[in-house]
């Protein structure tokens, strides 16, 4: 050991030279990039920010909000990445019409494609992504929404029923909503996108396969047995051939005639019925794609929805006065009582409902960026170029409080029709994107939060435990109250309804 330390003495200087060399030119490469743009003027090595990063989400996007005030844009170096985050929502739009090979593409998480995989609707562009897009139109028709609404709504009582139950055994204790609506968004996920293909016993494990991937993406990129990131990534891989075996269920099933139960029935139903017409199967339309696009659902999906569902609860607990309005509304149309599900039509009768959950998703938007890399140099401004390489945030959070009247304030009476601001301000109102890749599931979401509201405070009378800070933003990978949303809860009706799943 000594000799061999006595080698390598001599070499020790050239060594530190080229790690001093080595971290000069990173230097020098970043501070080309950044030019006069706001932003940190010295990074540290390979890691830029990255610690304050995970350690400290919130108030990193916080920072470099308040740097990109000047310009609309700032600048910051990540795990070995230069970045651009994007405040201007004219910006932002520039970012979301320019996805093609020649600018941007989507990724949907900084290191995405070695985590979710090569088969992924995130990173498709162009005339393959228009066909899929058209392929999946079906499961969103108002059809196949009225069969997922009663889906819904049966797994958000049951689940309503259970939460009341925990919270009736330690009175005076309030319970932590935030994984208790995540497991309800997963089972409404599962029973929504896939139904009767996912065995119980699947279903426990698809559970734990999406907790491991959640917790993957908030740490380091490290791919390395024993992380985060790596249990991450083969989480993806299994639940991918989960969903990829429903997706041959159900193509047998509707070959054979079967009425459509769930998403991938009507899916397949379609798909089915083009190969029958042309007697080849429409591109992406191979079992193993469908189960990644499936997965791309869930994750769209999942998250975002349960931080809606928690800022819900929150933001009715400090508006008693949007609390009773909404109570008012439901009650004249729906009654637990009545052992029947809210229909398509009472939920169109919801408007002032309705306003509520638009603007919970605008002032508290779920997923606040939506990053891009850069395949090319591209003139963001008249007097800076977007490196190629670079990783982009379009901060959709930041777009939501320009614009609108009094964005700072939680108004659902701005989305009445008399002030159509969503129409006036559509711009602004980036919670679901915009261009080519706008979510395309975006009356789902917005009626399942609809009928979450409707139910929750009908079924239930709640109280939420307050704490200092208990309001402010936690990344948990979207966003949700730093408490988890802490509340204790009682029943309101005189019983639940009388419904369940068959």
């Amino acid at each position: 050991m000594v000799s061999y330390l006595s080698f390598l003495l001599p070499f020790a200087p050239f060594f530190v030279t080229f790690l001093l060399f080595f971290l000069l030119v990173e230097q020098i490469s970043y501070l080309r990039k950044k030019r006069n743009v706001p932003g940190p003027n010295i990074i540290l090595p390979f890691l830029g920010n990255a610690i304050s990063l995970i350690t400290k989400p919130t108030s990193f996007w916080e920072v470099q909000a308040d740097l990109a005030a000047s310009l609309g844009f700032s600048v910051n170096y990540i795990i070995g990445r230069f970045i651009v985050f994007i405040r201007n929502t004219e910006l932002s739009h520039l970012i979301f019409a320019n996805v093609r090979p020649d600018a941007f593409l989507l990724v949907g998480h900084p290191f995405g494609k070695k985590l979710f995989g090569e088969h992924n609707m995130i990173y498709m562009f162009g005339q393959d992504h228009k066909d899929l897009r058209r392929q999946i139109a079906p499961n969103f028709t108002p059809r196949a929404l009225s069969t997922y609404t009663a889906l819904q709504q049966i797994i958000i009582l049951q689940h309503l029923r259970s939460w009341e139950g925990l919270s009736s055994e330690s009175p005076g204790k309030p319970i932590s909503l935030r994984l208790l609506a995540r497991d309800m968004n997963l089972e409404t996920s599962q029973t929504v996108f896939v139904g009767r293909y996912l065995s119980r016993e699947a279903r426990g494990k698809f559970r734990d396969d999406y907790n491991l991937f959640n917790t993957g993406l908030m740490k380091l990129p490290f791919d390395l047995p024993g992380f985060a990131f790596r249990n991450a990534r083969l989480a993806v891989e299994r639940l991918v051939e989960t969903l990829s075996d429903c997706a041959t269920q159900s193509k047998k099933r509707m070959s054979e005639g079967d009425e459509p139960s769930c998403l991938i029935d009507f899916w397949m139903q379609e798909t089915v019925r083009e190969i029958a017409e042309s007697q080849t199967a429409p591109p992406h339309s191979s079992d193993v794609e469908i189960g990644s696009y499936l997965f791309d659902f869930l994750f769209a999906s999942q998250d975002a929805s349960t931080s809606s569902l928690l800022w819900a609860v929150t933001l009715l607990d400090s508006h008693p006065d949007v609390l009773r309005r909404v109570r008012e509304e439901v009650s004249r149309i729906w009654s637990p009582e009545s052992d029947t599900l809210i229909s398509a039509e009472q939920l169109r009768e919801m408007k002032y409902t309705q306003a509520v959950a638009r603007e919970v998703i605008r002032y508290r938007p779920p997923a606040t960026l939506v990053p891009h890399i850069a395949m090319k140099d591209f003139p963001l401004t008249e007097s800076y170029t977007i490196p190629k390489g670079t990783i982009v945030f379009p901060s959709v959070y930041e777009s939501s409080f320009q614009g609108f009247t009094e964005a700072d304030r939680f108004e659902p009476e701005r989305f009445s029709e008399d002030r159509q601001e969503e129409v006036v301000f559509k711009r602004n109102y980036l919670a679901f994107g915009a261009g080519p890749h706008q979510c395309v599931g975006q009356r789902y979401a917005l009626n399942h939060l609809v009928l979450f509201i409707a139910m929750f405070v009908t079924v239930l009378d709640f109280k939420r435990h307050r704490t200092e800070g208990c309001d402010e933003i936690m990344y948990c990978p979207t966003i949700c109250p730093k408490d988890g949303c802490r509340v204790s809860l009682s029943r309101r009706c005189s019983r639940y309804p009388n419904l369940s799943l068959n």
